[in-house]
């Protein structure tokens, strides 16, 4: 039986989840992979940190945290910073699950960078790193033999990554266009039916998906993260959130998007990105009228849509029909872990 130690940052929603999804399984992946996974170290912002060589007991972990302190779980020394535990963590793979600055990224991209660094493999669900900075740290993932892995940083886990990556090989993506902010669809889905604006950011944050301050969704910023992550690794763009031609949602009405009804379209916010004839390229975060027919147009409330263009089939959508939840994310933190498991040595 193989062992795969893990280091673990950040134990937020997604993170739990993931530590249970780890505890419900293990039986399974043993039986599969014939790999035990373990968590040797936790480190989180506000409620300490724990390391153990042999291995934290998961369910003590989430008790501990909910009690407000991990401290008392560990056998080494306690790391003072994020820093110094991806330095003293003993681990194969740092699993980084921080929370997002969209603006610099940090402390994640110091987080990633020193786990590469060290020559950790590193799986993390956080788009700050990959938007921001990704030619470097896949620069620095390949010159370390190690993975870098972002599976749930884009659509809650759905595995689009792994299918561009095994599924379209030697495939050149040209283009991609679609709906990659839930709470802004489903704001736009409120509105339409007559809620102000104000009482639609209040229903999403109600049901967890928008944040107490949810300028970064209204305003396209989240949105314009998730394109640079897609450009930046489909198409090898190199450009970052302010790159984006970006326009949110603040400047839409009601009233507005009942006269696009009346003329057959919907308003949506629609992040693109195109490969233009003279090799340039074009991104973009806006709300536009899209045509009632358009299955963009169909994807209502907390769903998501991505099409993908590419020289080699036909133009490829992926729907997200049910609201995602912070199991979903952890999925694909997991799925991304498992290929490290089956795969230690990455295929480019």
């Amino acid at each position: 039986m193989n062992e795969l130690r893990i280091a673990l940052i950040g134990l937020g929603a997604v993170g739990r989840a993931w530590v249970r999804l780890l505890m419900e399984r293990a039986d399974r992946i043993q039986g599969l992979y014939g790999t035990r996974l373990i968590v040797t170290g936790v480190f989180t912002a506000r409620h300490g940190a724990a390391i153990d060589p042999k291995g934290l007991d998961l369910p003590g972990v989430l008790r501990a945290y909910e009690a407000g302190d991990l401290t008392g779980l560990g056998i080494q020394p306690i790391p003072t910073d994020g820093r110094a535990f991806v330095e003293v963590c003993p681990a194969d793979v740092l699993v980084e699950l921080s929370v997002l600055n969209p603006q610099t990224g940090q402390p994640a991209l110091d987080y990633v960078r020193q786990a590469l660094q060290r020559g950790l493999h590193v799986v993390t669900a956080n788009k700050g790193p990959i938007a921001l900075a990704y030619r470097e740290l896949r620069a620095l993932a390949r010159a370390q033999n190690r993975w870098l892995l972002f599976e749930a940083s884009v659509m809650d886990g759905i595995p689009i990554f792994s299918m561009v990556r095994w599924g379209l090989p030697a495939a050149e993506i040209r283009g991609f266009y679609g709906i990659l902010n839930s709470t802004t669809n489903l704001v736009l889905t409120l509105m339409e039916q007559g809620t102000s604006m104000e009482e639609a950011i209040r229903q999403a944050q109600a049901i967890g998906i928008a944040e107490a301050d949810p300028s970064h969704d209204i305003d396209g910023w989240d949105a314009a993260v998730k394109v640079c992550i897609l450009a930046n690794v489909w198409m090898d763009a190199n450009l970052r959130p302010t790159d984006v031609d970006r326009t949110g949602i603040r400047g839409v009405s009601p009233r507005d998007l009942r006269a696009a009804l009346e003329r057959g379209h919907r308003v949506k916010l629609v992040c693109r990105a195109q490969r233009q004839l003279d090799g340039t390229l074009q991104a973009s975060v806006r709300p536009e009228e899209v045509p009632l027919s358009d299955p963009l147009a169909q994807t209502k409330e907390t769903e998501a849509f991505l099409c993908i263009e590419s020289d080699s089939i036909a133009p490829l959508a992926l729907v997200e029909r049910a609201r995602a939840t912070p199991v979903h994310t952890a999925y694909g933190v997991l799925a991304d872990v498992l290929q490290i498991a089956r795969l230690p040595h990455p295929v480019v």
